[in-house]
């Protein structure tokens, strides 16, 4: 006999509980992106926004101290508010987000400072990695110094979160830290006394357009053929294609260098051997690479937005080298991009790149073109014509054959003499090296003028001035003799009678380039031969914006 359904209900009680856990699995519980995760710093001074989700239409209050803000969720679950301005505090607080479905909490939470870092290798180079390592990470205890690192995420699309967490700095922690945020947050933090939070979301390698959104960069003509190049490969991608290609260029390769070390192995003693092809590179898939245009915006900046803070670090432009004057457009293109999307004209700060010689074929006689030092012009140009940017010059701490400088601390703390005299109001701060200013032509010598001569200009090893180059009407550079006048630098040659312009440090590695001001700061290279033809053209696109001098 069957047996009755009403012997098999459930007890009541019972019933009554399953049931309401069923009802709570519609209920979408209070979420925070990962940047609102526990010993995070929040921005003072300026209004603070807090965003997440939870279930639509739902009231949400986000409580912080004694201040209480309130909003309700919009159809897809979505709600932001506004803290107002917060006083720096190195006093822990709790961060709570509370509403019906639920209660969300951040411990640990300090007030203070907020700068993104952002670029890539020399940015994403670790403490571990550079100079005085060992000492460096002993002395890190600076539990008031925390770095939200994201972890390296390409996107096809606008993401709104992003994977990683706030560390405070501790012996423990510091020697995983970037290397140039740590040591710029760190001077900070020594010098204002309140907490620094820093944001590193930076990836070796990559390039300036990965960084700008795709709208931005969809209204730069000069994008435009990279962009139709990159859909072309997009659009013909076969990754069974791809792959049978490389393994067949894969055993070419295998096949070729077992020739080569079998006829090496021949060789008399003491012959020169043949060396080793390089081997092909397996195939990047467009979708995944963080080359791509706007991928780590997508990924890793859009994430960010709108989460408050004071300005942005930034040391790039290696892997734009090679197309300098378009950098000079998709550098101020990014910048304004963030800006915009920020709704903030907060401070931005360049570290050009630093000299470096272990290029070929190296520049090394007068009037020579030369990608890299094209690039750092194009740095420096974009620094002079936005407002609230700075320039950090690089070019005396290089090494020949090193792209990656170790001497990280120097750069963090030139970042931070920026910082210091444009945001925070240290007006006595000798900021910058000597930045060309204006020149002119006085019979046969070039007179130069400079921004930011500091208590004046002198030489860094006492000697005469070295790294000037000078050109005549027949267009024929020549090196130059220089000398410092007050605060200018005469240029001549006795083999240029009638000067058009004049070059300083006007090469990847400017063997002794030496000036600086009294503050010991490096000036930066420049030329003041705007009439003449060059592979990067000497007119910024954004020139009508230059500030009056």
């Amino acid at each position: 006999k069957a047996p009755s359904l009403m012997k098999r209900t459930l007890p009541l009680p019972l019933l009554l509980a399953l049931l309401c856990s069923a009802l709570s699995l519609t209920h979408a519980a209070i979420q925070l992106p990962a940047i609102f995760t526990d010993h995070m710093v929040l921005q003072q001074g300026q209004p603070v926004p807090i965003w997440g989700t939870s279930d639509p239409d739902e009231d949400i209050t986000v409580t912080m101290g004694a201040q209480q803000q309130q909003a309700t969720a919009d159809a897809d679950g979505r709600w932001q508010v506004k803290l107002d301005p917060l006083t720096a505090s190195i006093v822990p607080a709790e961060l709570k987000v509370s509403g019906a479905s639920g209660i969300a909490t951040v411990k640990d939470v300090l007030v203070g400072e907020v700068w993104i870092c952002s670029g890539q290798s020399n940015m994403q180079w670790i403490v571990k990695q550079a100079a005085n390592a060992e000492q460096e990470i002993a002395a890190a205890d600076f539990p008031q110094i925390r770095m939200f690192s994201l972890e390296r995420t390409p996107s096809m699309t606008p993401q709104t979160d992003c994977k990683g967490t706030w560390t405070p700095t501790s012996p423990a922690t510091a020697g995983d830290f970037s290397a140039v945020g740590y040591y710029f947050g760190r001077h900070l933090h020594r010098a204002l006394k309140v907490p620094v939070g820093l944001i590193n979301t930076s990836w070796g390698g990559t390039r300036v357009e990965a960084w700008t959104s795709r709208v931005a960069l969809d209204e730069r003509p000069c994008a435009t053929e990279m962009l139709e190049d990159w859909e072309k490969l997009l659009n013909s991608w076969d990754p069974v294609i791809e792959e049978s290609s490389f393994k067949t260029r894969k055993e070419a390769w295998q096949a070729k260098v077992k020739a080569i070390q079998k006829a090496n192995a021949a060789l008399a003693a003491g012959a020169e051997k043949t060396p080793l092809p390089p081997a092909p590179r397996p195939p990047d898939d467009p979708t995944k690479t963080p080359h791509y245009p706007a991928v780590l915006f997508n990924g890793m900046i859009a994430p960010l937005i709108p989460y408050a803070v004071k300005g942005a670090i930034w040391y790039q432009g290696e892997s734009n080298q090679r197309r300098a004057f378009q950098y000079q457009e998709l550098l101020p293109t990014m910048i304004n991009d963030w800006r915009s999307r920020w709704n903030s004209e907060f401070s931005f700060y360049i570290v050009q790149l630093a000299s470096y010689g272990n290029r070929q074929p190296p520049t090394t006689e007068p009037g020579q073109d030369d990608t890299w030092v094209e690039l750092q012009e194009a740095q420096y140009l974009t620094a002079l014509t936005l407002p609230n940017c700075g320039l950090v010059v690089t070019n005396d701490i290089g090494e020949k054959d090193d792209i990656h400088p170790k001497n990280k601390q120097e750069v963090g703390r030139r970042l931070a003499l920026w910082a210091l005299a444009k945001d925070y109001g240290r007006d006595t701060t000798v900021f910058s090296g000597p930045l060309y200013k204006t020149s002119t032509i006085e019979g046969s010598a070039v007179h130069i003028e400079f921004d930011h001569v500091g208590g004046g200009l002198k030489t860094r090893d006492g000697g005469p001035l070295k790294q000037f180059q000078i050109v005549g009407e027949d267009n024929v550079w020549h090196w130059a003799d220089a000398k410092i006048e007050g605060d200018k630098v005469i240029v001549s040659s006795p083999e240029v009678t009638a000067p058009l312009g004049a070059r300083y440090a006007w090469a990847a590695w400017p063997e002794g380039a030496n000036l600086i001001n009294a503050e010991g700061l490096p000036a930066s290279c420049f030329r003041t031969d705007d009439a003449l033809p060059s592979t990067l053209g000497v007119v910024s696109p954004f020139k009508e914006n230059l500030p009056a001098q």
